[in-house]
């Protein structure tokens, strides 16, 4: 059964960006989508490649960008860079409400703005581009003879597909500074070229450039007699099929990557999608981390520190409420406030260290029920109880390893 969600989230320079989710049952992976030029999530080629590919158990998520469709922003102020951010955006969304994508495809100028974007994307393991130009600037093509009076004036309204846009000199600008490809044999990404050879947008010319740039492992699809926009169901389907085949030798090393971990071990691995972001798995969970925007982080998860402050007050609220269903004390709910601060050693009355500083953490507890005072301190004894409360009182050796690199 495939579920089919719209959604919403941040754009990269205004307003939301409205998306749809469509979640197979038992999602393998996911995989982001970016639209062509001026187009929209909700083209043919997008709506059957999704279905394509939700039918292998990959989850698919196609947005539309800035000023397009139904995403809030005006046209007139977006630009390739922009398309990146956007793209950029949409995976984080995956990333915090899902899985962050594990393929990359986008289809024209989204092609080449995933080949920009993956780069910013680690968790990312394959990229497909479908009918993409090898330069940004190839999109100006489409108006060459307005380019001019953009020039001239700053902006003007041009058709595009029998629709009206408003193209700016900054747009211009944008798609001239970008070079890509610079980077595309540095992603350490598999890369899925698929182009057909009579396309009447984008000439193969353009396959060739993308695919001689990029490193191994690459391949190529001929997409032989499919137009551009991929208007026949069955090309449609068949690019979803080669993918999903071309896909699932990648694909198998993420689901081993995210069999659960064994109890009692976490582990915790830079994204490089900021920073600062890591990755936190224990079991079968996986969290995220970072540090806040005022320390250089993107705030994109609680920073350290939070965990450790979350690992004494969930192990406290857990401990009591144990306890009180183990007396038969109707306590409605136990709540715990804590915060971290260091202090002057020398300040602090009841520490053994007096020399330099030492790590202070305030724990406030609640406890919400019809309660005798006897109780409720009883139950306040049993907090300095909990397993993590006696594991941060007591001396803590820290052992560190070096171990080879996984792959």
């Amino acid at each position: 059964m495939i579920e089919s969600t719209k959604i919403e989230f941040p754009g990269a320079i205004a307003g939301k960006l409205a998306a749809r989710l469509d979640l197979p049952a038992k999602p393998r992976a996911c995989a982001l989508f970016a639209h062509c030029f001026t187009c929209g999530k909700d083209i043919f080629a997008a709506a059957r490649i999704a279905e394509g590919l939700t039918a292998h158990g990959i989850a698919v998520l196609r947005f539309d960008f800035t000023g397009i469709g139904s995403s809030e922003g005006e046209f007139a102020n977006t630009n390739f860079s922009s398309n990146v951010g956007d793209i950029l955006a949409a995976a984080d969304y995956l990333r915090r409400n899902h899985m962050a994508p594990a393929l990359l495809i986008g289809h024209s100028l989204g092609g080449a703005a995933v080949l920009a974007a993956a780069p910013h994307i680690s968790e990312a393991r394959g990229v497909v581009t479908i009918g993409a130009p090898s330069t940004a600037a190839h999109i100006v093509d489409n108006f060459a003879a307005d380019v001019a009076e953009i020039v001239a004036k700053g902006t003007a309204e041009v058709t595009l597909a029998g629709r009206t846009f408003t193209i700016t000199k900054q747009f211009l600008d944008d798609v001239a500074s970008q070079d890509f490809l610079k980077d595309v044999a540095r992603m350490k990404k598999a890369l899925l070229v698929c182009h057909a050879p009579r396309d009447e947008y984008v000439g193969i010319d353009n396959a060739n450039e993308i695919f001689v740039a990029a490193r191994h492992p690459k391949s190529f699809l001929s997409l032989d007699s499919a137009n551009h926009l991929l208007n026949r169901r069955e090309d449609a389907i068949y690019v979803a099929d080669v993918i999903a085949a071309w896909a699932s030798r990648y694909l198998a090393s993420i689901e081993a990557r995210d069999r659960p971990l064994p109890p009692g071990l976490v582990e915790v691995s830079e994204t490089r999608a900021g920073r600062y972001v890591q990755t936190v798995r224990a079991g079968r969970h996986l969290l995220v981390a970072d540090e806040p925007v005022t320390v250089d982080g993107n705030d994109m998860g609680p920073g350290p520190y939070d965990y450790l402050l979350a690992a004494l007050g969930a192990c406290t609220s857990m401990t009591m409420r144990m306890y009180a269903e183990r007396k038969g004390i109707a306590v409605e709910r136990f709540s715990v406030r804590l915060s971290y601060r260091k202090t002057h050693a020398q300040d602090c009355a009841d520490c053994e260290t007096k020399e330099g500083y030492v790590g202070e953490i305030t724990r406030e507890i609640s406890i919400k029920g019809d309660l005798p005072e006897t109780v409720r301190q009883r139950l306040m004894d049993i907090a300095d109880k909990c397993p993590v409360h006696n594991t941060l009182s007591r001396e803590i050796k820290i052992r560190s390893r070096l171990i080879p690199v996984d792959g």
